[in-house]
């Protein structure tokens, strides 16, 4: 999600080909909490493991990520009745602010659904809360079920500083993509055509504009929502490798080039010349998107996580679009996995956990992900979406994925990236910093990070 910044936080090509998952098991950091050597007996004989309970915490909470998740628990434990769950579900914000400090207590959850960024997966990486994958991969056939390309989204090296190599430490259910949600029949009613290219994006926003409607929603009371408005406009004006070593957090990249400046400036003009809601920073992500399902404005930048809620609330009234591109240049949005499940080296039944994981990421699930609105990270060529808006998510994930360029979230650069992006541009929506200064506080963050991170 971003994954939200999610809270994000790919299943193709940059995404479904990245979980190829895991290779050797490398030793882990000092400070690890003993993870299990790679040739420790793993145990998948679920049914003699007798009664085990799982504590489970996700943030699978709109309507079609809870069905999934209802339905697959429920499944498991009708496969597995050794195997109780115990479920906390949360949102992804609240989730991010409990899960630090449970990681941490003597009551830690066995599974947890844990941000890929480096503020909450990698700090727990360093700290030794999670196990590494490799055990159990091969026991699994974990690496010929993901394809290589996911990897770098879910993969830290055991001290937690490279982020995108080294051990994989958690196993995501989704993609996601973050596009252009549209109201066909606002545009209709207004003579808009549906943008083909960036040029026609900008100018139906103008026309929107002129004729009296609201062109985009945007709730940014969290923060995170504006850095997926940002990165869509990022990734139509900044070259891809400049966008992917800015969010890994690699030395030698800069904020304040002259095309992320640019971006920025795109930005600041969309909101001084009204072509977002009133008051954006008084407003938190759900109501922007509960506003846009009731017509409150014709488009939506956000991530294929809102695909289930908006649909049922829409209908046939909702349709979705990977962010058209500028003339002569390749389909390019902001997208990875959604929040991997990872197993906490708390765990007193790791072999319990997962195989916990092993059948929320099998080919069944993905078919139940598929039947639930949601979008697999793997198997995703298989499904058969229904038509309308699931298909255009499918389809808009498979352009990017397979013929465009999916492009990592912003707030992975740095441990603090997600709150100090999000202020900044809080500030630059609201007309209190202008784009250079904006970026030079986000460059702040960086740069110390980067000397930092060695």
């Amino acid at each position: 999600m971003t994954r939200p910044a999610r809270t994000r936080r790919a299943a193709v090509a940059a995404l479904v080909g990245a979980l190829g998952l895991l290779a050797a098991c490398t030793p882990g950091s000092e400070n690890a909490a003993a993870p299990p050597p790679a040739d420790r007996a793993i145990r998948t004989d679920v049914a003699a493991l007798g009664p085990v309970t799982l504590t489970v915490w996700d943030q699978e909470v709109r309507g079609g990520q809870n069905e999934q998740m209802e339905r697959l628990n429920a499944a498991f434990h009708e496969r597995y009745p050794n195997i109780t769950i115990k479920r906390d579900s949360r949102s992804f914000d609240d989730l991010a602010t409990t899960l630090r400090l449970a990681l941490s207590g003597d009551d830690a959850p066995d599974v947890v659904q844990a941000n890929n960024g480096r503020a909450d997966m990698g700090a727990f990486v360093t700290a030794g809360e999670l196990l590494p994958l490799a055990p159990w991969a091969k026991a699994y056939g974990w690496d010929q079920r993901y394809p290589d390309s996911v990897r770098q989204y879910v993969s830290y090296t055991p001290d937690g500083k490279v982020f995108g190599e080294g051990e994989v430490y958690g196993l995501p259910q989704v993609g996601e993509v973050v596009g252009v949600y549209y109201n066909p029949a606002e545009l209709q009613r207004l003579g808009i055509a549906v943008p083909a290219t960036w040029e026609d994006f900008e100018a139906a926003l103008a026309a929107v504009k002129a004729a009296g409607a609201t062109p985009l929603q945007l709730g940014n009371v969290e923060g995170w929502p504006a850095l997926h408005v940002f990165g869509t406009v990022q990734d139509q004006l900044v070259p891809a490798e400049q966008i992917t070593d800015l969010a890994f957090g690699r030395k030698g990249a800069s904020w304040t080039t002259p095309e992320n400046t640019q971006a920025a400036q795109k930005v600041a003009d969309w909101a001084r010349a009204g072509y977002f809601n009133e008051g954006v920073n008084g407003l938190d992500d759900n109501q922007a998107w509960q506003a846009f399902s009731r017509g409150e404005s014709v488009f939506f930048i956000g991530g294929t996580w809102y695909a289930a809620d908006l649909e049922a609330a829409m209908g046939q009234n909702v349709r979705f679009m990977p962010p058209p591109p500028p003339a002569g240049r390749p389909v390019s949005a902001t997208g990875g996995t959604g929040l991997p499940f990872a197993i906490t080296s708390a765990s007193d039944a790791p072999d319990a956990a997962a195989a916990y994981l092993d059948f929320i990421t099998s080919p069944d699930a993905m078919k139940v992900l598929t039947e639930t609105g949601n979008l697999p990270v793997v198997d995703t060529a298989a499904q058969t979406p229904p038509a309308g808006l699931s298909q255009d998510v499918f389809a808009a994930f498979a352009t990017v994925a397979d013929n465009g360029q999916l492009l990592p979230y912003l707030d992975y650069a740095t441990p603090t990236m997600g709150d100090t992006m999000g202020a900044a541009l809080q500030d630059l929506l609201g007309g209190s910093q202008p784009p250079d200064a904006a970026l030079s506080t986000v460059q702040a963050d960086y740069a110390a990070f980067v000397e930092k991170n060695g």
